[in-house]
């Protein structure tokens, strides 16, 4: 372990040097290379064959062609006339091969799981842009130690449920049965864990084992990782996870932003930590940590062409639904500071495929990205065109002023006589007074959002606060959803599941009265 460590280390330092010339490379012509290969590979797919693969690969301007040819697809769009066969069995239907994989998408609550294609050639794509993203380490001078210690990996079961035709489950689970053989001698908590189906069984495993590791790194969706981390402390008595894990340097975070679990995140930590983002969705990976630690860099050249569609009520509904022949944008073609859709087509055999995430572009040249929220997950009643960055940033400026855990939040409109309101349920384990908290929130969203500030003096006329533990929200996904690795509370309640939330809610706090 030791060796591999050390050759890991030399590997990364390695990196500082090409990274130095990563940039100057022609950005479009990264994307265009990246499409004729997909085009070529799976040209002789039903799929290819039905939009004419071969006539776009001849033409004089492919990502044009590839536009007027091949429609814009969603889920249900793309499943119902495609990956259905591929579902039955069938090969060669959207990408060459049959397919061996599908993830259960994470979703959430109230929303069924997703069967997403997950092909040998994107699970080659997912191991090799994870080794890209460790080799952002080389910007943060680790000591050498840090790559012989292990890397615990909180993800789903890689005990995968097998129909006879195809394995299905949480992508972590997938990609964590495929890591290299000489990962494993880092990888906790290890194969028979990693096995166990059931999420709080496997949670325990993991407490139970915790002493016994000695890790450097974690890796996992922030709510779950830091409940893994309150079960250790609690379980052994110690101050902070530090006392269990003294070499721990280095959080790898995704799938949701970070920013309001920082605060709590801390407070379990008796060390400085670095904190790396990752963009790692069911469809592929996405994006990994910049050298601006606040942005994801696009991965242009591992087997996805990405395009854009601002994210503008021209191309969207008020719903968040896309339109029929939206205006879709290249990589060169983009704008910073502008909200775009991104439409991706894979070696996983998605085409044009809308994933429902909204991102922001910070620097254009470096293909550097925010991520916004969802198509699906904007807050606008009434033109106040709420995202989930705007909360997630007003809830951390609160946090921080009132000094504050809030462990999960979300938020749903509600009318307010003929005219409109917010009510967000705010979790948190602490006494909080919530006039003043709805006071500075109403204030932040003021600051961060122009249009959220016009209509609070037009039509949106209220702002509700009611803070409940944060068990509550766990409870509602175990009851409504599933509770894993992946599993997301949505940022905000769809109108339809509002009154089933708000009884949940009333219920839990009497039982607890």
């Amino acid at each position: 372990m030791a060796v591999l460590g050390k050759t890991l280390k030399r590997a990364i330092g390695l990196r500082k040097t090409v990274e130095k010339v990563s940039f100057r490379r022609n950005r479009l012509k990264v994307q265009e290379t990246t499409l004729l290969k997909l085009l070529r590979k799976s040209r002789n797919t039903a799929f290819g064959k039905y939009y004419g693969f071969s006539d776009i690969l001849w033409s004089s301007d492919p990502i044009a062609k590839f536009r007027e040819q091949v429609p814009v697809h969603d889920y249900h769009k793309i499943h119902e006339k495609w990956w259905h066969r591929s579902l039955a069995g069938e090969a060669d239907v959207c990408w060459p091969g049959q397919v061996n994989y599908f993830a259960l998408s994470s979703g959430t609550s109230g929303s069924p799981s997703k069967h997403i294609p997950v092909t040998n050639d994107m699970l080659k794509s997912i191991r090799r842009t994870s080794i890209r993203q460790i080799f952002t380490l080389a910007w943060y001078d680790m000591p050498g130690e840090l790559f012989e210690k292990g890397i615990l990996m909180v993800g789903g079961s890689t005990h995968l449920n097998y129909n006879g035709l195809y394995y299905e489950g949480d992508l972590s689970g997938i990609t964590a049965g495929n890591i290299p053989f000489w990962f494993q001698h880092f990888y906790k908590p290890g194969p028979e864990i990693s096995k166990e189906r059931d999420w709080n069984a496997k949670l325990d495993e993991i407490v139970r084992n915790a002493k016994q590791w000695d890790i450097g790194i974690i890796v996992g969706v922030p709510a779950w990782i830091q409940i893994i981390t309150e079960k250790i402390i609690d379980y052994y008595n110690v101050e902070h996870i530090h006392e269990i894990w003294p070499n721990l340097m280095v959080y790898c975070h995704g799938g949701v932003s970070f920013e309001p679990y920082k605060k709590g995140f801390e407070k379990l930590m008796g060390k400085p930590m670095v904190y790396i983002d990752t963009y790692l969705a069911s469809e592929g990976y996405i994006g990994i940590q910049s050298r601006n630690e606040n942005a994801l860099q696009l991965v242009l050249n591992r087997g996805i062409f990405f395009e854009f569609v601002p994210f503008n009520e021209r191309n969207f509904t008020p719903d968040g639904e896309l339109v029929d022949n939206p205006e879709t944008l290249a990589i060169n073609e983009v704008t910073k500071g502008e909200d775009y859709a991104i439409l991706m087509s894979t070696c996983a055999g998605a085409w044009r495929y809308l994933i429902g995430d909204v991102i922001r572009f910070v620097d254009v040249k470096r293909h550097e990205i925010v991520i916004a929220g969802r198509t699906k997950h904007y807050l606008s009643l009434c033109g106040e065109h709420l995202s989930v960055d705007n909360m997630n940033k007003a809830v951390r400026l609160v946090s921080e002023e009132m000094n504050i855990d809030v462990k999960e939040y979300t938020v749903c409109g509600i009318p307010h006589g003929s005219l409109f309101a917010h009510k967000w349920f705010i979790g948190a384990d602490m006494e909080v007074d919530k006039a003043r908290f709805r006071e500075l929130l109403d204030a932040k969203l003021c600051e961060v959002n122009d249009d959220y500030k016009v209509e609070r003096s037009a039509a949106l006329k209220d702002v509700v606060v009611e803070v409940i533990p944060s068990k509550v929200f766990y409870d509602w996904l175990e009851a409504n959803v599933k509770v894993g690795a992946q599993t997301k509370f949505p940022r905000v309640m769809k109108r339809d599941r509002v009154a089933d939330w708000e009884t949940f809610v009333e219920s839990k706090l009497s039982e607890s009265n």
